[in-house]
């Protein structure tokens, strides 16, 4: 048996796990399931695609770094990207979820976020077409590392990419006034606001970290698979799953549980079929609901 479906999983666990980030500090901190997080994921990876063509129109062709298949301006776009995902999700917050969340019936910003998602999807479906398209169309030769596995140079760098994001958030919320005042807010929102926290404050900096995420998340879906209106769609149920599992407001926790949907779905298309790989985030969404409610590393609320 090939055990290259664990870089295939790895691959999409860290896809599924920095998604998922978001989706567990949006619900952590503003008390409800964001629907509309996979459309950022979308939104972000055709807007990077669009300055890499910008960029591409100005410069002309431009060589890739090394053996990677893609050069600089997918660097430099990836960045305007995660801005442009960023300021989209505070923009989606200002004039739709602030306004329904002070009313405090967290249902009616769930069912908003899920209107809000089909209209986004929608409306990049009318901009771009349902057409697939690719960041680069080179194809890349798979090195083999052993165990009958074989990686390609991009998947090496999104992996180390995914590593160092983790780590950087990871850091950012344990280390910085910011990060704690999200764990604060998250623990007991209303103790926070008695403290002197700036909950406006924690609001925006949670949009703007789940914005950018997403965003990478969506360019390493387009870089490794195709680009499409309903990527993010796909991903969410995953995200959702992997939320869950890691037990919801925990970063460590939410990539791990990528990880292990990830692994368990790309081991599911190789001994059941790939028809199965959708079922898999399902089936390990509901027995950690029947298990573990709390997750992995879920802390249950006093």
């Amino acid at each position: 048996m090939s055990l290259q479906f664990i870089v295939d999983g790895l691959l999409t666990g860290s896809m599924i796990g920095l998604g998922a980030i978001g989706v567990t500090l949006t619900y952590s901190i503003l008390r409800f399931s964001n629907f509309a997080h996979g459309d950022f994921m979308a939104w972000g990876t055709y807007a990077t695609l669009a300055v890499v063509s910008a960029i591409g129109a100005m410069f002309g062709k431009v060589a890739p770094i090394g053996p990677l298949s893609f050069g600089w301006p997918l660097l430099v776009a990836l960045i305007v990207g995660m801005a442009f995902t960023a300021l989209l999700a505070l923009l989606l917050d200002k004039i739709l979820f602030s306004r329904l969340r002070s009313q405090g019936q967290a249902i009616i910003v769930v069912m908003a976020s899920f209107g809000a998602s089909m209209a986004l999807r929608s409306l990049l479906e009318f901009t771009f077409t349902s057409r697939p398209t690719y960041f680069s169309r080179a194809i890349q030769i798979a090195m083999p590392v052993g165990f009958g596995i074989r990686i390609t140079p991009d998947q090496i760098a999104l992996l180390v990419l995914t590593a160092i994001l983790v780590l950087g958030v990871h850091l950012l919320m344990t280390r910085t006034q910011t990060g704690r005042a999200m764990q604060a807010l998250s623990q007991n929102a209303a103790l926070a606001r008695v403290v002197g926290i700036d909950v406006a404050s924690v609001v925006r900096v949670t949009w703007i970290i789940g914005g950018a995420l997403a965003c990478v998340a969506g360019v390493m879906i387009g870089i490794l698979v195709q680009i499409r209106p309903f990527m993010g769609f796909d991903m969410l149920l995953p995200m959702f799953a992997a939320a869950i599992l890691g037990g919801i407001g925990s970063i460590p926790g939410a990539v791990l549980g990528g990880l292990i949907i990830g692994l368990a779905e790309a081991g599911a298309v190789q001994l059941i079929g790939a028809e199965w790989r959708a079922a898999v985030s399902f089936v390990i969404l509901m027995a950690v609901l029947f298990v573990r409610p709390i997750g992995l590393f879920g802390v249950r609320e006093r």
